[in-house]
């Protein structure tokens, strides 16, 4: 793309006339606009987009509009095979590389990756060594690397996924393969604060990306948060809530396997038409569980986090939280899954009773989060003192390859090549910084963040509209609101905490 004005226009008529053959849309979004001509021109990009925007078309429009081959990063199998399939059945030369493949399946796709337009990989898969061998080859015309849900490169990096923090390595090494020929790089997720935002700049080694963001804010998304005093209270207020929408399609998020199971078996037994969906189940039984609740035959699914990237029902009514999430970008990533298409949702969280004497299974789940992570991260760091300072990630057991995230994060460690390390200066002093660094804990902050969201007491519209109407004027300005207080206001507590707080600071206003 050129500054000359009227290339320019041929070029976005050329993006809208393919927009419109290959999707149907007659025009981009705004910020859609902004991601596409940025990639369009080589740039690299930070794509912040709320649940709905859209960000999937981001990558893919120029991909299709340019020769070469893309490759999208992608957490979740089931995400994968969603846009492979959907690209596919719109002609779009697409794949993705997976371990459930058969031999003759992958072989078939890496010999024929000069003629995809579209390669999807997780991470492990892109830096496992015969895909890596084949992308080295310099027949290849690699145009983009598109890491797609990039925070769960900060929300499980230097966990349990620690590939992430080696995807920064990635396009240096390709371009170096391929006689530095130019390729894009762009981040896409729908939630980041500023911490999150420049933590993927900087782990991705992105060159003055272009930053587009969008807000999350749905003005027709109502958002409560209600106790349940006891297990079966709990159970109770999800009926009720079930049954007082009667074929008005949601989804009711849980946090684990388990309860995904156990809670679908409650609701069967009670002529609820529904099914359980989770990543351990096969892939066809997911497609399947997708295509009946996208088609009605189940009004709702009980489902864990894996349910949702990248499916899109407009007409979702509902979200329900069966159990509280851990952070809020878990939450804001759930309920944009309802209301889609502007009109009236809702979306309940239910929570343990504050005490926990009734019912202490909200904070035991908390408890054993952090317990697994600082275990975890305990295992790493015994592992430092083996590792050698430098050396290769290939063939490295789990515990050593999270340390390798550890000090990654921490700033003491350098990627050379995706394969290739470098730790910086003395392991000893860097182990003890480590462990003071690792005490202030970012998960413990995350999930301090969600509580006080679920503690919020919420803004007081039909008292303060009371008040208001049967006051003396000396008194109404005496009980007036506190403007800055978010915590009369969730969509307000939500905005500021995800970077939007002029916004955040007008809806308060507008509801006083």
């Amino acid at each position: 793309m050129t500054n000359q004005p009227s290339e320019i226009s041929q070029e976005l008529a050329h993006v809208e006339a393919t927009l419109q053959r290959v999707w149907g849309y007659s025009s981009l979004r705004p910020a859609q606009h902004q991601v596409v001509s940025s990639l369009l021109q080589g740039r690299d990009c930070l794509a912040i987009m709320a649940t709905g925007g859209g960000k999937s078309i981001c990558f893919q429009l120029p991909a299709l509009l340019n020769d070469g081959l893309t490759i999208v990063v992608s957490p979740l199998l089931a995400l994968m095979e969603d846009q492979v399939q959907d690209l596919r059945s719109r002609n779009l030369a697409a794949a993705c590389l997976h371990s459930n493949l058969s031999q003759p399946e992958r072989r078939h796709i890496l010999q024929n990756l000069t003629s995809l337009r579209l390669l999807y990989v997780s991470p492990e898969t892109l830096l496992s060594t015969p895909i890596w061998e084949r992308l080295r080859d310099r027949r290849l015309h690699i145009r983009g690397l598109m890491i797609d849900e990039a925070h769960c490169l900060v929300q499980w990096g230097d966990s349990f996924r620690p590939s992430y923090r080696r995807l920064g390595a990635v396009r240096s090494a390709l371009m170096r393969e391929h006689d530095d020929r130019a390729i894009s790089l762009a981040a896409f997720t729908a939630t980041a604060d500023h911490h999150t935002a420049t933590e993927l700049q900087k782990c991705l080694e992105m060159r003055n990306p272009e930053l587009v963001r969008t807000s999350p804010y749905r003005p027709h998304l109502r958002l409560d948060v209600a106790i349940a005093w006891t297990p079966a209270g709990r159970k109770a207020k999800a009926l009720k809530f079930i049954r007082d929408r009667p074929r008005q399609s949601g989804l009711i998020y849980v946090r684990s396997r388990r309860d995904a199971e156990e809670i679908s078996q409650w609701l069967q037994a009670l002529n609820l038409p529904t099914a359980a969906y989770h990543a351990g189940l096969p892939p066809q039984e997911r497609r399947y569980i997708e295509q009946a609740w996208l088609n009605n035959q189940y009004p709702f699914v009980i489902c864990t986090s894996a349910f949702g990237l990248g499916i899109n029902k407009p007409d979702t009514r509902w979200v329900l939280h069966f159990h509280p999430p851990l952070t809020l970008s878990e939450y804001i990533q759930e309920i944009g899954r309802a209301g889609r298409d502007d009109l009236p949702a809702e979306a309940l969280m239910l929570v343990s009773e504050p005490t926990g004497w009734l019912d202490d299974s909200d904070r035991q789940r908390i408890n054993f989060f952090l317990q697994q992570q600082q275990k975890t991260q305990q295992q790493a760091l015994a592992m430092l003192e083996r590792l050698p300072r430098q050396g290769t990630a290939t063939g490295l057991k789990p515990d050593a390859a999270i340390a390798l995230g550890l000090l990654h994060r921490a700033g003491y460690l350098q990627w050379h090549s995706p394969f290739e390390y470098e730790i910086l200066g003395n392991m000893q002093t860097r182990k003890r910084e480590l462990v003071k660094k690792l005490q202030l804990n970012d998960a413990e902050q995350a999930i301090s963040q969600m509580q006080e969201y679920i503690n919020l007491r919420g803004f007081p519209d039909q008292d303060h509209q009371k008040l208001k109407c049967n006051l003396k004027n000396h008194l109404k300005k005496y009980l007036k609101p506190n403007l800055n207080d978010l915590s009369r206001d969730r969509w307000a507590f939500l905005l500021n905490s995800f970077g939007f707080e002029q916004e955040s600071k007008l809806l308060l206003e507008s509801k006083s």
